[in-house]
């Protein structure tokens, strides 16, 4: 008799969990040189956050603006979602970079329009795609990557 209402339990508990809605989520991940961000987008209010600091508190508003421009080529889609990004490895700007195209990628992943994609590509190409460059690493016989010791003969 247990084992039944037992039973009986754990199917009305899966039928529940069935009849909940599931909450439409994106995940995208953008690098740039060596930081890479993770973003997740969700329905939401139009909060945005960077390595849990909302983005409004950041102190440059050349990289809140950068951060802020796929939201802002989106529209009012931005208004109705919350995106949450985690940033990773290398400088400020490279993590600006990456975080900006995780947020461009996850908006078109979670909004599955052509249009956005579009005007998203047409506004900057990074957005939407990772820029291949890196840092060229150090040679001996040299400073830096490229330059030399200069040899004198006196």
């Amino acid at each position: 008799m247990r084992h039944m209402k037992k039973k009986a339990a754990k199917e009305k508990a899966k039928k529940v969990e069935k009849k909940a809605k599931k909450e439409k989520i994106a995940h995208a991940r953008g690098k740039r040189k060596r930081s890479i961000a993770r973003a997740t987008i969700k329905g939401g209010k139009g909060n945005v956050r960077i390595n849990k600091l909302a983005v409004g508190a950041l102190t440059n508003e050349y990289e809140r603006e950068m951060i802020m421009e796929p939201l802002r080529i989106a529209g009012d889609i931005a208004k109705t979602i919350d995106v949450s990004v985690d940033v990773i490895g290398g400088g400020r700007m490279g993590q600006v970079q990456a975080s900006r195209n995780a947020i461009a990628k996850a908006l078109v992943e979670y909004t599955k329009d052509e249009e956005l994609k579009k005007r998203l590509l047409e506004s900057d190409h990074f957005l939407l795609f990772e820029d291949p460059r890196k840092v060229e690493p150090k040679k001996y016989m040299g400073r830096k990557a490229r330059a030399r010791f200069q040899k004198s003969y006196r």
